[in-house]
Parts: structure tokens; sequence; C-alpha cells
């Protein structure tokens, strides 16, 4: 028979029987015909019972029937127990849930390889640096010039591309009435031939797009994009869009899978690095990625070597121009800089470098609750099997082998953890974008690809399985290990069965109090930085990010637009300035002071107007503010310098010039060709945070705005910042119809961002923080309840004796305190080794203050007290008399 019509005849047990019944009938009648008594016939074949279970388990899959009938009877159980059953789902749906959503954005971002060719052979080429701070890290930052020599020098091992960092740009296809924004990146011509992808509709860039500068303005757009702004309208290819001055035509869409690469970016416009005219001659301009794609399997190291080459020799020639007075350390770490080859299979992004550590960090902390609720349906599952046992003592006593006794547990628990994972996929499905829009600055928007496919569902199948064997295999091995006299005769040790809820008890604790600790970190460390002073007043701030088309325009022409702003209702005052404070843009120039060697940390410069620090409401301490006729310190095409004015803040004045008051005095700023320009302080200000709140209050000198080809204006407004932003753009560009506000953005929603990564570990670590504490309860609560009723004959005898109230609630709750006291203190172990995991996310914190520890400690004892409670006052109420009739 084969073994189909085995596993069809599982499924259709009515029907088999007929049919055995009806053989064993036709072998009696055969026989009657041959002259047998009928009767004797059916004797010589023996119980027609067993002759049918003999032939129903040779027809059927025996593995298959056994799976089929213990599914059935822990249906019926979980039927039976439905409270029981609701709260062991929910609290593992809650973690299971957790743990998907953590891993759907792991995955989306660290983990899931590009959907192009081979993606395994990619590589970014980074180098080491030492940072401001004085840290290792690494760059991966190269100008266009040294892209061309590399490409050259590695042709024979790897093909090597340009892709630019993605930049959210203004794009119109109509006037600047219709303006939108587009992430847009620049891209070598052979970008989408490398990466094995091919069009949608049109075609995408070839290398013959990327040869000339300017030769070919054309543009790919994205899948996302052709859907979102076109409806997939054919007809958009060949369509023409305006950056600026430049016009570009559609000649391409990309596959619907490729977003580009950039993990938390979807790039909507590529373009040909040579249209980039400006960029690509600048020796000294960093503003690309390369990316490279191994030939014919050569190992990473061999293509490093040559591009090393590359590196070391134009940083050899760099150094002539500007080593001079530079400290030699500095010239050594730039000159030994060293290559290397990242992997880039699930492509790189700022936004991977930034969450990779804290997204680790939540996966872990997610992972600490699923194995609190684990151990807690554990629990609730060796509390149950003491009601079993007799059940369990009977089913050995009829032969039912021990691994058919843990099959039938394993399944109820199977049948949970499914259930739990349905529920969860659910939560997950909510979740995980939720945590997105967490890390969303509101001008520049993380999106993340995040489908239910086959990883996602496998990751939940093979979840589901571990969920089963974490919480169900002891108590199925402990029900199975069942001594049928023993249980039938009600002499099964219940303190056995204790000391492994217990057990489990001091591991919830310790995980719960580690989540706890952990959390109590991040609040600590969000709550620190972000009440940071920042040294200006950012309420009722504006920041107008303007472009001048297609020129550079002298600071007179700003000085214009300024002033038809402070004329605009309800603007208090109004100033322009290079850029704003923590947007993300920074200058650091090196500095000479007269009788100080140079310093290898050179100080913030950023050029602003007259009136600025007032509008940000920075004090001024001494001096004055810049004057309209003020001018910043420059170096001309034939060498002419020009000497500067400016303004520094208190750092600069406690390392330039040992804290004295600074006005009157000089430095020189290195300037055009390496020259020395003379600088004359004017005005002493105070500090404020120029580029990151978690940085010190860093040395900063103020020059005047020289103007050019982009700025921003900053505007306080009387009311508020939310109001008249249209008002605000039509006021400039009615100034000067060359400029063009292309952003605006609230400088506290700057400063507010500074947070976000701290925001999202605080305010997530928080929810799973409550969530494990609210499992531990109920895992405290459900076994001392099994103690109290375990234990229900002792407790009346004890009361009986006169024991009081308080004696009962001590006895029947010492152990578990004990336990609790025992969690906290592994907790405390595990919480202090683990803060060195954390530590690069914490911000004036040490986990070894008073209060951060004593907080979980206290947190677990009032949650121990509330759960005890009940079982307690249950205890203590108990009747002798009905305790020792009932035993």
């Amino acid at each position: 028979m084969g073994w189909m019509t085995r596993v069809r005849n599982v499924f259709r047990p009515a029907r088999l029987r007929a049919e055995i019944d009806e053989e064993l009938a036709s072998h009696i009648a055969a026989a009657a015909e041959d002259g047998r008594n009928p009767s004797e016939a059916a004797r010589a074949l023996g119980p027609a019972l067993r002759l049918r279970e003999e032939s129903m388990d040779a027809r059927m899959a025996t593995w298959l029937e056994s799976l089929v009938r213990d599914t059935v009877f822990a249906l019926r159980q979980l039927r039976r127990r439905r409270v029981a059953t609701a709260a062991a789902v929910v609290s593992l749906a809650l973690a299971v849930g957790a743990v998907t959503s953590a891993f759907r954005l792991i995955d989306a971002l660290l983990l899931r390889p590009l959907p192009v060719t081979d993606p395994a052979s990619l590589y970014v080429v980074n180098y080491s640096i030492v940072n401001a701070d004085g840290e290792p890290g690494d760059g991966d930052s190269f100008s266009y010039p040294l892209f061309r020599d590399m490409r050259e020098a590695a042709a024979d091992v790897a093909a090597l591309m340009v892709v630019s960092y993605p930049g959210r740009i203004d794009i119109t296809f109509g006037g600047d009435d219709a303006m939108e924004k587009a992430h847009r990146q620049w891209v070598s011509g052979t970008y989408f031939g490398l990466l094995g992808l091919k069009p949608a509709a049109g075609r995408l860039l070839t290398g013959a797009d990327d040869r000339m500068p300017g030769a070919h303005p054309v543009a790919v757009i994205s899948h996302d994009f052709w859907t979102r702004r076109f409806g997939r309208d054919p007809k958009a290819v060949g369509r023409t869009f305006r950056i600026g001055d430049a016009v570009y035509e559609i000649v391409g869409v990309c596959e619907p899978a490729f977003t580009g690469t950039e993990p938390g970016t979807v790039t909507e416009l590529f373009i040909p690095a040579m249209q980039n005219e400006r960029s690509i001659a600048s020796s000294h301009w960093n503003w690309i990625r390369i990316w490279a794609r191994a030939k014919n399997g050569t190992p990473s190291h061999r293509i490093r070597q040559p591009l090393q080459a590359v590196l070391t020799a134009r940083r050899r020639a760099e150094i002539a121009d500007w080593a001079a007075g530079t400290p030699q350390p500095v010239i050594d770490q730039y000159v030994s800089s060293k290559l290397s080859l990242v992997p880039a299979a699930a492509g790189v992004s700022a936004t991977q470098k930034r969450y990779r550590q804290p997204l680790l960090i939540l996966g872990a902390v997610v992972f600490l609750v699923l194995l609190i609720a684990c151990a807690n349906v554990a629990n609730l599952l060796t509390a149950q099997a003491a009601s079993r046992e007799k059940e369990m003592a009977l089913r050995v006593s009829i032969g039912a082998g021990r691994a058919r006794l843990v099959q039938l547990m394993l399944i109820e628990c199977m049948l949970m953890a499914a259930a739990a994972t349905a529920a969860g996929g659910i939560f997950a499905w909510w979740a995980a974008p939720f945590v997105t829009g967490m890390i969303n600055p509101p001008d520049n928007p993380v999106r993340l690809v995040l489908p239910a496919d086959w990883r996602v569902l496998g990751f939940a199948a093979l979840l589901a399985v571990c969920v089963t064997l974490l919480f169900g295999l002891a108590p199925s091995l402990r029900a199975s290990a069942v001594q049928p006299v023993g249980a039938l005769k009600g002499g099964i040790d219940p303190h056995s069965r204790r000391r492994l809820m217990n057990a489990l008890v001091a591991a919830q604790v310790a995980f719960c109090f580690v989540v706890h600790f952990v959390t109590g970190l991040f609040v600590a460390s969000y709550d620190r930085l972000s009440h940071q002073p920042t040294g200006f007043r950012s309420d009722g701030v504006l920041l107008l990010e303007t472009v001048a088309r297609g020129k550079d325009l002298p600071a007179d022409a700003w000085n214009q637009a300024a002033a038809r702003l402070r004329d605009t209702p309800g603007i208090e005052s109004a100033s322009y300035a290079s850029w704003g404070l923590m947007a993300g843009s920074s200058m650091m120039s090196s500095v000479r002071v007269p009788g100080r060697r140079p310093d290898a940390r050179s100080p913030y410069g950023l050029g602003v107007s007259p009136g600025w620090i007032e509008t940000m409401g920075i004090e001024l301490i001494d001096g004055r503010d810049l004057h309209p006729e003020d001018r910043a310190s420059s170096v001309g095409e034939q060498r002419q310098v020009t000497e500067g004015r400016v303004l520094v803040n208190e750092a600069f004045a406690r390392k330039y010039f040992d804290g004295r008051n600074p006005v009157g005095l000089t430095f020189q700023i290195l300037g055009r060709f390496n020259i020395p320009v003379r600088n004359t302080i004017v005005g002493y200000v105070r500090d404020a945070k120029y580029d990151r709140m978690r940085e010190e209050f860093r040395p900063t000198f103020y020059t005047p705005f020289r103007g050019g080809e982009w700025g921003t204006f900053v505007v306080r407004r009387a009311g508020g910042p939310a109001s008249a932003v249209d008002a605000l753009r039509r006021a400039v560009h009615e100034a000067r119809p060359e400029l063009r506000v292309s952003n605006v953005a609230e400088q506290s929603e700057l400063v507010a961002r500074q947070t976000l990564r701290e925001r999202l570990l605080a305010t997530l670590s928080s929810f799973f923080a409550g969530v494990a504490l609210l499992l531990a309860a109920v895992g405290l609560y459900g076994v001392l309840n099994y103690a109290v009723v375990q234990r229900r004959r002792e407790i009346g005898i004890r009361i009986a004796l006169g024991a009081r109230t308080g004696d009962v609630a001590r006895h029947v709750s010492a152990e578990v305190f004990a336990m609790l006291l025992l969690g906290s203190a592994i907790g405390l172990g595990a919480g202090l080794a683990s803060e060195r995991l954390v530590a690069s996310l914490l911000f004036e914190v040490a986990g070894r203050e008073p209060l951060l520890l004593l907080t979980p400690l206290a947190t677990m004892l009032a949650a121990a007290m509330l759960a005890a409670l009940p079982p307690v006052m249950r205890a203590s109420r108990t009747d002798p008399a009905n305790a020792l009739r009932a035993e």
C-alpha cells in the first residue's frame, strides 16, 4: 500500500473501518461457504476489535494518526481552560509580536540583500579616520578625481562606480509654484549595468550617459516615484523636470523592487555623475561613495591593494599644499589612513550606521521579554500538569510511551505558540511601521521597505518552534516522567514541582531586572541630553533654507531679502547665515594664535549677518555685533588678502586666550592657498551648540556672511513659527527674484532631532519594561497561587494550631521572595555587565548611580507585593475544618 493511501486513510477512519469490517465479514462468509460454522470461523480469526485495530495500523500512517488524535485532544483541553489559555496566548503574542517587529526592522535595514545580481560581490570603500573627539572611526567620502584614479588602478580585479549621498532637493515639472521634493543620487553610467537591473519602462543609464560633463542631462526615476507621481503612465518617459536652472529628461524607470542602495531612503532620481559639473573636477570636494564589484570572485584584499596605493600616493602629494604649520600627528594620520572594503550586500547608508546598534539592543531587550513570557507560560503549564498527574499515570499504565506523552504535551504548546504567533504577526504588521515613524525627521522621512515575504514568514515559523521548545519542553518532560503507582496513590512530591517553578521565577526576575536597568539608563540618558543647554533660544525661530538660482549672490543681495522679511507683519527680527545651528552642516578651519602651537582639533566657523546673534538669542558679553561694513577674511585669485572681523565664543577664548576677554585681540585663519589671514575679534559672545547636542561647547568663531549660492534666513516670529510660511517665501522671492526658499524648518525641530535616537530607545524600552514587569508579576502570582492550592491542608493545620495571618503570609511567600532576591542579584550583575554594550549610546549616565540601581529593585518588589496579595489573602482565609475535610 502506497504512503499516500496511508496518509489519506488517516482522514477517513470511518470509511476504513467499514472496509475492514466488510473484509472480516467476507472471510467469515467464505468459511461458511466451505461448510464451516460461522462462529467457529470468527473465533479462529481472533477478536474482531484486535483485528480491526491491527488492520487499521497496517493501512494508516500511524505517526500521522497519533498527531491528529493528539491535536484534537489538545484543542479540547485548551477549550476547557479558556481563561488560562487566553492569558498564555496574549502574553506570548505580545512578546512574539515584539520580536517579529524587531526582526522586520533589523532585516529591512541591516540584513536584507539588495534586489540585484550577486549582491555578495559588492563592496564599499572605506578609510580610517580619527574624529574630532580623537576617537578612531571610518569615512567613506571621496572626490571624483580620486575615484577616476582608483577605477583605473583596479580595473583588472574590480569594476568601480560612483554613488553619491542621497540629497533631498527641489524639483519642478512646471513653474516654481509647483515645487516638490525628491531624493536624488548622482551615479555612474555603469551603475545599473553593474547591478544587473532591468528597466520597468524606457531604458536605464549607460556608460555613454556619463562620459562628458553636462553632455547628457538625463535621469532615471524609481518605480515608487513613477507610481506615486505619474500613476505608472508610460508617457512619463520623455518628460522633463527642472532642478534649479538645469533641465533633465526622464529616460527610464527602475524595477519595482529596487529603491536604491541606501536602506532607509527611497531614491527617486538617478542622474549621471558627470552632470554635477561643479564637483567632478574638484580634488578637495568629497561627495561620493565608491562602490566596487569584484570580478570573477576576486577576494577583497586583492582589490584593496591597488586602491590603497592610489590613496597613499595622492595624499602624499596633497600635503605639500597645506602641511605648513599643521601638527605632525595630523599629517601622519592623514597619510597613513588605511583602506578597507566593507561588504555591501545589504546596501550602505547613514541610517544604517546611526541605528545599527540601537536596533540590535532593542532586539536583545525584546528577546528578554520573550524569555520572560516563555518562563511565565512554562510556570502555568507546570501548575496545570499537577492536575493531570493521574491522567498521565493512567496513560502510562495502559501502555503509552514517554515519547507519546511528550508529543501530547508539546502539541498543546505548539497550538498556543501558533495562535500567539498569528496574533503577534498582526501586532508586528502595525508596530514596525510605527517604530519607523518615530525616527522620521519631518523634512527628511526615513522610508524602509517592510514586506511580509518568505523571510518574515520563515522567521515567524521558526520563532513558533523555538517558543514551543522554550516554554513547553521542560514541563512536558517532567509530566511524562510520572510514576503510575505513586501518582495514582497521590504520592507525588509537590516540592520538586515547586523547585522548577521557583527557578523559573528567578529567571523571570533576572531578565526583568536587566530590562528595567537598561531602560533606566536610556531614560536617564534621554532626559539629560534633552535638557542640555543650547546657548540660544529656539522657540519661535524659523530657518528658511534658500538657494540663488544659477549664480553666487553678494551679501548685499541677501541683506535686501532680510530687510523685506523684517517688514513682514509678525516678524520680530530677521537675519541670515551660511546654515542653521544643528542643521547638519559644519565648517572647521585651522587657526593660528600668536604664541601658541597649532592644535590638531580645529574650531568651528560660521558666516553670519549683523543681528544674527540677536535673532538666535545668543548673549553678547563684550564688544559689539558685526556691522554691515565688516568683511570676512579672504584670499583672492591674485593672492590679495582681506583682513576680517569676527565674533568668538567663550570656548574659543578659553582655548586660545586662556579665558581672557579676547575683544581687540587677533588670530589667523588658514585661507586659500594655505595663506594665514589676520582676523580681529570685535565681539565676545556666550557659548552655543553648533552641530550636535552631545558635544561640549566647542570653540567657534562667527565671520561676516560673504554671500554665495545658498544660505539660510533666520526669522523670529512674535507668534511662533507655525503660520505665514507662504508669506515669508513670497517676501524672499519678491525682494530678490533670484532667491528661492527650498526648505523651511523650525529651529526647535532641529534641536529635537538631536535626541531622536535617544527618544526612540527610551520610549520603546519603557514600553517593553512595562510588559516585562506585567509578565513577571503574573508569573509570581501564578506560582504563589499554586503554592496556596498545593499546601492548603498544611495551611489549615497551621491556622488550627494558632498561626497568625502574618505567619501564614511569610510561610507561603518566603520561597518566592527568596527567588525574587536571587533573581534581582543575578539581574544586577547582568545589568552592570550589559552597561558596556550600550555605553556609546548613553549621555552622562553611569550604571552605578544609586537611583538607577535601586529603581529596578524597588519596582520588582512593588510588583511582587501586589502579585502576592491575592494568594496571601486566600491563604489567610483558609478554613481549617474545610481544608482537612477535603483531604
